[in-house]
């Protein structure tokens, strides 16, 4: 039985929450689709939370995506995803006080793997020291993996390939997900996740965000 992929909708350009993001929401919440996300950069907390309020009042599900490399940073995003309500924080070099908080507040965690930096992040690495990494998480009892697949700077689709068929825990491939040869692949590898934010405001797949939401969603299914 083939395992079901979820989009994550990240409401996000080059890594950062668009200014319009509670208007587009508002707009695009009807589009089949379950998760939507933002990142810890673009918009006061106020407004986050008021995103992710709307998100959760909709009945989806409400994601944060962190770009931090910091055990500050990161801990600072994840008292925001507790506030925001959030039901998973993506992102963060895995920290076991960020963790601590997450589990605390019932809030999923799924942190990068590999050696990630930069804004929009790439992602370096050997294959055996990230599948060693996504091992070592699920020891730790995280929930998943923000695995940055089309970031990675050797060959991504034996990365993405590779750690979707022995990781033990949900896969998220996130990032630069801007064509249908890359859907077509994610659709046969399968993972728990993918994101797709940057693509949708480029118009990578059609002219509105919700026609091409629509068309993401219907070409992985």
């Amino acid at each position: 039985m083939t395992k079901k992929t979820e989009p994550i909708v990240m409401l996000t350009h080059n890594d950062i929450t668009v200014k319009n993001a509670l208007d587009l929401f508002s707009e695009l919440y009807t589009c089949p689709v379950s998760y939507w996300g933002i990142k810890e950069k673009g918009l006061c907390e106020a407004d986050m939370i008021k995103l992710c309020n709307g998100i959760s009042a909709k009945g989806k599900k409400a994601v944060l995506e962190a770009v931090t490399y910091t055990e500050e940073e990161s801990m600072t995003t994840a008292y925001t995803a507790v506030k925001c309500g959030c039901d998973i924080l993506m992102g963060t070099l895995y920290s076991q006080k960020v963790h601590k908080i997450l589990k605390e507040n019932n809030i999923k965690y799924m942190p990068f793997v590999g050696r990630v930096y930069g804004r929009p992040s790439v992602l370096e690495g050997s294959l055996e020291e990230i599948i060693s990494e996504v091992r070592d998480l699920k020891e730790k009892g995280v929930f998943g993996i923000d695995l940055l697949g089309y970031r990675y700077n050797g060959d991504a689709e034996a990365l993405i390939s590779d750690t979707a068929k022995t990781a033990e825990l949900p896969v998220c491939v996130a990032g630069s997900i801007d064509s249908y040869e890359k859907l077509d692949f994610i659709k046969e590898i399968s993972p728990a996740f993918f994101t797709v934010g940057s693509a949708l405001f480029e118009h990578r797949f059609g002219s509105t965000i919700k026609e091409q939401i629509e068309k993401i969603k219907a070409r992985v299914i």
